[in-house]
């Protein structure tokens, strides 16, 4: 019961919660002990309300799952984990995770309530309200971000906030776009607001959240604010990691079939965890050793 307790926590979808450390290391703090252990905290707090919520999701969401391909084969839909068991667990990880956060701080308490309410939301309304659905999961993307800037007392750049809001579109539309294909017929079964969308629509959402994305990333890699932040112009030289990661993804979703599961794509797929890789690398090399 445990491992499908865990399994259902999805652990393997906690690599979006390491956009918490966005905060430390853009606001020139990495190497800062202090900081860093607050942040490792952040992410377990905020790793824990993911697991809780997808217990919810997959509660709310057990008729569906069972007619869906993939999601079947979960422990609640499959019926490995019972759903008594899944309610109570979601109800004691919430109730230790929120008030571990605001003791790590008021402001990033707050923020994490608000994650879990986004959660508790789109599980409930907001992922039955077509182009909603998507701003709900994007908006999660944000808060993850301001929150890992908040709980160690920074300034986020409104441009990386940006840059997270666009990124996270282009990942979300592109799932969308792999359930159209993988669904097929059946989207009503699983989710009726999947009809509302079509290929030819998603493609250029996607074509317009992509060119947004890498302009966003080139205006704040130049712009003067992040210049006089840095002491550096040498941020430019990220963009192609940046550029690259973005063309792989779109070659994966619709080549390889990959955009179901976005965390498998950036811990599976071997360019791009080195694309990954080397990005790190050199934002480091830019911001510490210049």
């Amino acid at each position: 019961m445990i491992s499908a307790l865990i399994e259902s926590m999805r652990p393997k979808q906690w690599t979006k919660n390491l956009l918490i450390f966005a905060g430390i290391v853009f606001s020139l703090n990495l190497f800062d002990p202090h900081l860093f252990l607050k942040v490792i905290l952040a992410f377990g707090i905020f790793c824990l309300l993911s697991g809780a919520g997808y217990l919810i999701n997959d509660v709310k969401d057990l008729k569906q799952d069972r007619a869906h391909p993939l999601k079947s084969r979960r422990p609640l839909p499959s019926g490995r984990l019972k759903v008594p068991v899944a309610i109570v667990s979601a109800i004691l990880i919430s109730g230790i995770a929120l008030p571990l956060s605001f003791l790590l701080n008021r402001n990033f308490g707050l923020l994490a309530l608000s994650y879990l309410l986004i959660i508790v939301s789109y599980s409930f309304w907001l992922k039955h309200i077509v182009i909603l659905d998507i701003l709900a999961v994007s908006f999660g993307f944000i808060l993850r971000a301001v929150a890992g800037a908040v709980v160690i007392d920074v300034t986020i750049s409104p441009w990386l906030v940006l840059c997270t809001l666009f990124l996270a579109l282009f990942i979300v539309m592109s799932k969308r776009r792999h359930e159209l294909s993988l669904l097929g017929e059946n989207l009503i079964v699983h989710r009726r607001v999947l009809c509302e969308y079509n290929p030819h629509l998603l493609d250029q959402m996607v074509a317009i959240v992509t060119a947004s994305t890498l302009t966003a990333y080139a205006l704040y890699t130049t712009s003067p604010e992040t210049v006089s932040k840095f002491g550096t112009g040498n941020m430019i030289f990220t963009f192609p990691f940046v550029l690259y990661g973005i063309f792989r993804y779109l070659y994966l979703v619709h080549t390889k079939n990959m955009g179901g599961n976005p965390e498998l794509v950036f811990i599976k797929d071997q360019p791009m965890v080195g694309n990954i890789i080397l990005y790190l690398i050199v934002v480091i090399i830019v911001l510490y050793l210049k």
